[in-house]
């Protein structure tokens, strides 16, 4: 039997597809969007070097409606126009703020009861799916070559690692960071849809 293709639809894009494409844009106003509660998940940037893998961390922050992306030293925060590229316009809808020092950052979030989590390929680091996770939590990533720094991880509570099975050892960290977010979403009952 031969299979009939459907009528083309169009995509948001232009280019005809064979499959509706939904949009999951948030039908709120953004004023209205910005009151709603945040899942209450820091991500800290330590040190990062692309723009590019920030403006995609402020998008899966965006996503999981994180608590907060707290970029640390020379990690790009905004406005800054790579950054703006990658992000989508989610700059404008997730809270952001940026400290010189990571240690400042990390100092000022224990004193805010924040369990503070380091994501790092270290020796003695846990698998991420192991470890049951208090909230308010904070997520520390670091450079994508050097990895969170010496500093930061004297700070940390627990150490988490992402197992891998490849030659390299590592994943990129804007990757890294959407396995770690929506593991905490899972363990604070937060993956059902919106109502």
């Amino acid at each position: 039997m031969k299979h009939k293709h459907p009528k083309h639809l169009p995509a948001p894009d232009g280019i005809e597809t064979f499959y509706e494409v939904r949009s999951r844009d948030s039908n709120l106003p953004q004023e209205e969007f910005l009151r709603l509660p945040r899942h209450p998940v820091y991500i800290v940037l330590d040190n990062l070097r692309s723009a590019f893998n920030v403006g995609a961390i402020f998008r899966l922050a965006d996503a999981t409606r994180a608590q907060m992306v707290i970029t640390c030293g020379y990690t790009a925060h905004p406005p800054h126009r790579k950054l703006a590229q990658t992000a989508l316009g989610t700059t404008n809808t997730v809270p952001t703020c940026h400290y010189d020092s990571i240690t400042d950052a990390l100092h000022e979030l224990k004193l805010k009861q924040v369990q503070i989590i380091g994501l790092e390929t270290v020796v003695g680091a846990k698998p991420y799916y192991a470890v049951t996770y208090y909230f308010p939590v904070a997520v520390v990533l670091g450079n994508e070559a050097l990895g969170v720094s010496q500093a930061a991880l004297q700070l940390c509570d627990e150490l988490v690692e992402i197992p891998v099975f490849g030659f390299k050892n590592s994943l990129n960290v804007a990757t890294a960071a959407a396995v770690m977010l929506y593991e905490l979403l899972r363990q604070g009952n937060w993956l059902s849809p919106p109502v």
